[in-house]
């Protein structure tokens, strides 16, 4: 297979991962409790990514920005994932999935720095068509009050989108390990949910090898192996591409939520996934020729494409550790 196609493929096989994760997610807290499954998907994460530290071993020793940016922002994605967990487990997968692509024309509203700019009107248009998605989402069979699970979903969208902010200003200009972050990061979240999660641990004894599984699944695909094969996926092709590829997170979400879960669409939420999948394309379109317009006219500061890696950070996903770059684009899931 040629290089670009496999890169293509490996970025298609993270989209999807991600795209799982809510279905996964979902089935992990219809048998724990919402924290006990976050306290053992974080663990599960920390002892990955603590034994792929270990094994490489020629990295050289930690550095204090290292520690010290992943633990606010430990605390950050600790946050998203509890509001995305408790949000998935009162909506439908593929709900979660498409409204947490919010994400995309949120950060960049979020994350004014740097000089750029206020952003054209067809970013706020492209705005616009998601949030009148994220209506027909929530309404279901009928137009009716918001549904809990898609309320949430829609907080976590935007508390992602300042992690996702926050990660930009934090790690700008320094020399920052992405599994290192990561695994602190994980640790973090351990700790975190070690406490409220002790209660009912127990819990864990009477799960079963499905159960498990799906614990597993989360841990070390949607979170260790999924950041790492975005990380060397998008060493080899251009952010546009790959942040194109990754973008078919939520209709990996919608599809599995479908043909696993047996999920149904009405017309309205059918019309919702299409104008919702069409406003974050065209919201990160316009805002990445934006940033790209800024960059040439400010001298000194344009970077080569391949530099500008879109990123995920999390979701239920997840605990991936973000590129060090200042405008990540693509959504998270849980």
């Amino acid at each position: 297979m040629p290089d670009a196609r496999r890169t293509d493929a490996v970025l298609l096989l993270v989209a999807l991962v991600w795209g799982s994760s809510y279905l996964s997610a979902q089935t992990a807290t219809a048998v724990l409790p919402v924290l006990v499954v976050l306290f053992a998907r974080y663990a599960l994460s920390a002892l990955a990514c603590a034994g792929l530290v270990a094994a490489d071993r020629g990295s050289g020793p930690w550095t204090r920005d290292e520690i010290r940016i992943g633990l606010p922002l430990g605390v950050t994605q600790a946050a998203v994932l509890v509001v995305e967990t408790y949000g998935v487990a009162h909506t439908s997968a593929a709900n979660a999935g498409l409204i947490i692509s919010l994400t995309i024309v949120i950060t960049p509203l979020l994350d004014r720095g740097g000089g750029r700019g206020g952003l054209p009107p067809a970013f706020y248009a492209a705005a616009g068509v998601c949030l009148l998605a994220v209506g027909l989402l929530m309404s279901g069979n009928g137009f009716h009050a918001p549904r809990l699970g898609d309320l949430l979903m829609l907080g976590a969208a935007v508390i992602r989108a300042g992690h996702v902010a926050l990660v930009g200003r934090l790690t700008a200009g320094r020399a920052i390990r992405p599994l290192r972050l990561t695994t602190v990061q994980t640790l973090v979240g351990t700790g975190l949910f070690l406490v409220p999660a002790a209660g009912e641990l127990p819990t864990l004894v009477h799960v079963g090898a499905a159960g498990w599984a799906q614990l597993l699944y989360l841990a070390l695909f949607c979170s260790v192996f999924a950041f790492l094969a975005q990380t060397w996926a998008v060493q080899r092709t251009s952010a546009s591409r790959a942040s194109l590829l990754l973008g078919t997170e939520p209709i990996w979400a919608a599809a599995i939520g479908i043909g696993l879960a047996g999920e149904h669409f009405t017309p309205l939420t059918g019309l919702g996934a299409a104008l919702m999948v069409a406003g974050t394309y065209w919201g990160q379109s316009v805002e990445r020729a934006h940033r790209a317009a800024v960059r040439t006219k400010a001298p000194g500061t344009a970077r080569p494409a391949t530099n500008d890696p879109p990123s995920r950070t999390d979701s239920l996903e997840d605990t991936p550790c973000p590129p060090t770059t200042t405008t990540p684009t693509t959504p998270t899931s849980v």
